[in-house]
């Protein structure tokens, strides 16, 4: 049985964290540059790929790729403003979990 690798398995850490009331940052702090090479290549990690898990207009997304350091950096417009009524999460802090679970490019 094969296992299905994500973006988590080939991370140090993947992160999410608020940036201000109306953005969220997502960061992929890969291992080595291999990792990085995989996660960065816009083929595989995209505005549209992150406009899917997020269901938000790939429009809005922004990605950084920082090949020096290994990290790539995503930001996108909160769903609902920090602290309104409907926000669940106002550290932004659990919206790094679909993106660290989604599954490596096959090889």
């Amino acid at each position: 049985m094969h296992e299905t690798r994500t973006i988590a398995d080939l991370a140090l850490e993947v992160r999410s964290k608020n940036a201000g009331p109306f953005w969220v940052t997502m960061e992929l702090f890969m291992r080595d540059a291999v990792g990085y090479t995989i996660v960065a290549d816009p083929a595989y990690l995209n505005a549209s790929t992150v406009a899917r898990l997020y269901g938000i207009d790939a429009d809005t997304v922004q990605i950084f790729r920082l090949p020096a350091l290994h990290v790539v950096k995503i930001s996108f417009p909160r769903p609902v403003s920090q602290g309104s009524l409907r926000d669940r999460d106002i550290h932004a802090g659990q919206h790094h979990v679909p993106l660290a679970l989604f599954p490596l490019p096959s090889p």
